[in-house]
């Protein structure tokens, strides 16, 4: 039992997260080709110009959709505790690595929480914004000065969305076994000894003090 691995994600929320993730690309790319004139040979991928912004604002909608599924899966998981206010305290412990003072966490450790509630809150600016300058549909309910406005968040949100999934994929990369887990569902118990000490404790009852610091996935 002791070597037997543990089920981080199962085949639901993993497929939940790839779909997620398979339809962000696809609406920041189709985003970017309608953002810029210089980035408009991205429609290209999509059929065009005109299929490009029809297909955007619905792949953006079922991107959110897909979205609070994982949001329902994980949101008690995400809450923020004095223990992760701690762990924040000495992130740059975390960055270089010296995990000595460095407070044990859950299934989720405060950055990756922060990133859960950036990207709730970026979807739903995204979301709301979207719908305002969705022409076909939407925007002749609403005045010029609230089109801009919306327009505005709409590329600001985009533009943080962005910025949060590329620390969400380095930050994947960075922790060996963490992409292993999103692909496979299962992690070693080590694994979650060292990274996830609280979470491993939770799912295993082991109340043993981590010992081992060197854990591979």
């Amino acid at each position: 039992m002791k070597h037997k691995p543990i089920l981080r994600y199962t085949a639901n929320e993993r497929t939940n997260h790839w779909l997620v993730a398979i339809l962000f690309f696809m609406a920041a790319l189709s985003g970017l080709a309608l953002f810029h004139p210089a980035l408009f040979w991205l429609s290209h991928l999509f059929g065009g110009g005109p299929w490009t912004r029809i297909l955007h604002p619905f792949m953006g909608v079922l991107m959110f959709v897909l979205f609070l599924g994982l949001v329902l899966r994980f949101w008690r998981a995400n809450f923020i505790t004095a223990t992760d206010r701690q762990w924040l305290r000495r992130v740059d412990r975390v960055i270089r690595n010296e995990e000595e003072g460095v407070p044990p966490v859950g299934k989720y450790n405060a950055g990756q929480k922060l990133l859960f509630w950036t990207l709730l809150a970026c979807m739903l600016v995204l979301l709301v914004s979207g719908v305002v300058i969705w022409r076909a549909y939407f925007s002749a309910y609403f005045g010029i000065d609230t089109i801009r406005l919306a327009t505005l968040l709409h590329a600001l949100a985009g533009f943080v969305l962005v910025l949060s999934i590329i620390v969400h994929i380095y930050a994947g990369i960075w922790i060996k076994g963490s992409v292993s887990a999103m692909l496979h569902g299962w992690v070693s118990r080590a694994w979650a000894r060292k990274h996830h000490a609280l979470w491993y404790r939770e799912v295993t009852r082991d109340e043993r003090p981590d010992t081992h610091k060197g854990a591979k996935p």
